[in-house]
């Protein structure tokens, strides 16, 4: 590969990724991005270890007793930069996620596709 012929491919690589960087939150993105990444632990429905719950929604039913939804689809309190904190951060048996796993955009995302779900689970 010529000399420009690379430049130009990272030039289309970088002008892509900042289209990304800069395109609005989406909550359709946002359901896969969850799905893939957050529902095996914070899902609602039942764990394959037998429990009435998945780890981490239960985790928060203890937590909470009640008092906000456990299930974080039915959560109104979750802005982007909340969920971003522990995203990156992690707590308790959660891991922290990497940008490279979890990108700010993917979290935005996220945060938007549970705007979404907590509406529809009020009504």
């Amino acid at each position: 590969m010529s000399h420009h012929v690379r430049l130009g491919v990272v030039a289309l690589a970088a002008c892509c990724a900042a289209a990304g960087a800069n395109a609005q939150p989406s909550a359709d993105r946002g359901r896969a991005a969850f799905e893939h990444t957050c529902a095996p632990c914070h899902g609602k429905g039942g764990g394959n270890d037998g429990h009435a719950q998945l780890p981490g929604t239960e985790a928060l039913a203890i937590k909470y007793r009640g008092t906000i939804p456990a299930a974080l689809e039915d959560r109104t309190d979750l802005t982007a930069d909340t969920i971003r904190a522990f995203v990156r951060n992690g707590t308790f048996s959660m891991p922290p996620f990497r940008p490279t796993e979890l990108t700010n955009a993917e979290i935005a995302d996220i945060a938007a596709y549970i705007a979404v779900s907590s509406k529809r689970a009020a009504r």
